[in-house]
């Protein structure tokens, strides 16, 4: 056993529709305590901790008065400063933009320890070189002409908005980024945002017609949420409105369909996609209902989370200690989240309010938080004891 990581204290910082929370279990795994609300009746999209800077804290907080903006914590959320220039668009041409939600943070990378990346709705990348005090637009996509094409306008049928999501800094290179944009695509950048282009070859595209000429769609998807493995990072997942999907960096650019391996009755919709922190071949996903109308809910009203410990190719259905029928809530992309400990611990928070843990990798769960807002993300903070 790897003494140096057990002895973590884990904090889940919770974002919600209506506030924030912090539920903090100790080295042993037991629940201490659960502290909150913090910024009570605002939408909380993503709350972080700055891995580089432990109690380092960053939340994208949205107001029906005061605007979207970017809260910022130096005492682990003890207290918080509002940005002084939260991410704002600039006038391209005669078209004018304003932001309505900031909906992903993502920290820089080691090498840069006060660079933050911001995705909003509607959909644009923002980065901030102060820690988090001020924002300014990555211009190389923001600006850029095919923009416009690839994330398909400002209006599409993603609910509140359409989002850019998923930003990704390689581990091992800090002028790599990755985007997810809903819609639009995956798109990838090697010149720390100066210039862009798709990733998308492989992936279905359902609800378009095929062309004529047998070719692919280059943009137009709907990721819901893409993954880097932090240690092996020539390993991507991504989870889309058309399946999930697997590639090796190494081995090409063609995204495999892995959630053709998961049971038919259950299909390869859904939101949050999860790799586990050492292993590049342990996953889990949270499936939903993506039938008829796309009801969003667990199929059948019987919620389970489903890992693969080969990178895909099988599936294992995990659901000890969740109810076993008329459970209709589903899991959105921000609100699964894993620990480093040995024996790893997986979280999850549901549109119900509720946040569930599992300490033996998703074999089983048990409620940890009941009655909180409907969740819109849950990440794990670490601490030494």
């Amino acid at each position: 056993m790897n003494k140096n990581r057990e002895p973590a204290a884990t904090t889940l910082l919770i974002g919600t529709k209506k506030g924030a929370w912090c539920l903090t279990l100790g080295s042993d795994r037991q629940l201490r305590q659960l502290t909150g609300p913090m910024h009570l009746g605002a939408v909380v999209s993503h709350y972080v901790e700055d891995p580089r800077r432990p109690g380092y804290q960053l939340m994208a907080v949205g107001s029906g008065h005061l605007g979207p903006s970017v809260f910022v914590s130096t005492d682990a959320g003890e207290t918080w400063r509002e940005s002084t220039q939260p991410p704002a668009f600039a006038p391209v041409g005669s078209t004018a933009r304003a932001v309505d939600h900031v909906f992903w943070l993502t920290p820089g990378h080691a090498s840069q320890p006060d660079v933050w990346y911001a995705g909003t709705s509607p959909q644009g990348l923002f980065r901030s070189d102060d820690g988090g005090m001020s924002w300014q637009e990555v211009i190389g996509l923001n600006h850029l002409a095919e923009f416009v094409d690839w994330r398909g306008g400002d209006k599409d049928g993603t609910p509140d908005g359409p989002k850019l999501h998923s930003v990704i800094v390689d581990p091992a290179d800090a002028r790599h980024l990755l985007i997810g944009m809903s819609s639009g695509g995956i798109f990838e950048s090697h010149d720390e945002g100066e210039t862009w282009r798709p990733l998308n070859k492989g992936v279905a595209m359902d609800f378009y017609p095929p062309k004529e000429d047998g070719s692919e769609y280059e943009y137009g998807h709907d990721p819901h949420c893409v993954v880097m493995h932090p240690v092996h990072s020539n390993r991507l997942y991504h989870q889309n409105h058309c399946g999930i999907y697997r590639m090796d960096r190494d081995k090409g650019e063609t995204w495999q369909r892995i959630g053709d391996n998961m049971p038919v009755e259950i299909g390869d919709i859904g939101f949050p996609m999860l790799v586990h922190p050492r292993d590049p071949e342990t996953i889990w996903v949270f499936p939903m209902d993506g039938s008829g109308q796309w009801p969003r809910t667990s199929p059948q009203g019987k919620p389970a989370v489903y890992r693969s410990h080969d990178g895909g190719m099988s599936w294992q259905r995990l659901d000890k200690g969740f109810p076993v029928s008329q459970a209709w809530w589903t899991v959105k992309r921000q609100c699964m989240a894993v620990d480093s400990h040995d024996q790893t611990g997986v979280y999850l928070g549901t549109t119900n309010g509720q946040i569930w843990g599992s300490f033996d990798g998703g074999d089983s769960w048990q409620g940890l938080a009941m009655d909180l807002p409907q969740i819109y993300s849950v990440e794990v903070a670490e601490r030494a004891e």
